[in-house]
């Protein structure tokens, strides 16, 4: 599969010649700037949860794209009263099978308001099953009980997680919960985005070299294979 990362938490996945993005947050990213929003393509986005750092760009690219916007039931009825039609609702201990394979919606412990200052419904995590490889996005979450349940859903071979701290995991409790999914291939997600989740880049890789876990941290406009 080959993964393109966007800045923070957005990040697409291209699998079965489908292209899914995952809470589009780049226009207001300043460490985003070079991306070409308008180039991006887009079959599915998945929606982890209602924050503003999750959805800014959610409705211009659906409507761009003319992707398929899933999430739980409170965002996908949100975007709904935006315009927008390709919609499928999903919440926590659900799952569905898409044309490019199954997705199981879990547990993460965040909240979720929307822009607007709507309830957001729950935050969620989705794990992606497919022919071609499966993977645990958590969405923002903390470190929690429930992601021993993942590999019972999954062997997977590769996650996303947040490691910014503050908001959400810091390095330690994401290490803790790659031995939890059973993963030894993380992605980095969620930091440096702002001044309360900047990290020091060479201190967090040895701390997930020194613990045994593979951490990726690809530039921002990059893709590569994972």
């Amino acid at each position: 599969m080959r993964y393109t990362n966007y800045g923070h938490s957005c990040f697409a996945v291209e699998i079965k010649g489908k292209r899914i993005l995952f809470d589009p947050f780049i226009t207001h990213n300043e460490l985003a700037s070079k991306v070409d929003v308008q180039a991006i393509q887009a079959d599915y986005i998945f929606v982890s949860h209602g924050h503003e750092d999750h959805v800014a760009d959610l409705i211009s690219l659906a409507k761009q794209t003319g992707a398929m916007v899933v999430s739980n039931f409170e965002i996908v009825t949100w975007a709904g009263k935006q315009g927008l039609t390709k919609l499928h609702p999903m919440n926590t201990g659900g799952k569905w099978k898409f044309d490019f394979g199954t997705v199981k919606c879990v547990v993460a412990q965040h909240s979720s308001g929307l822009p607007d200052g709507t309830y957001g419904g729950n935050p969620m995590g989705f794990v992606f099953i497919t022919d071609e490889g499966n993977f645990y996005y958590s969405g923002d979450t903390a470190l929690t009980m429930d992601m021993e349940l993942i590999p019972g859903i999954a062997e997977l071979d590769f996650a996303v997680l947040p490691i910014g701290d503050n908001f959400t995991m810091g390095p330690e409790d994401a290490i803790a919960a790659a031995e939890m999914i059973e993963c030894e291939k993380i992605i980095g997600i969620h930091y440096d985005t702002f001044g309360y989740i900047k990290i020091d880049k060479r201190e967090v890789m040895q701390l997930f070299d020194e613990a045994g876990v593979e951490l990726l941290l690809p530039e921002i406009g990059s893709t590569i294979e994972v």
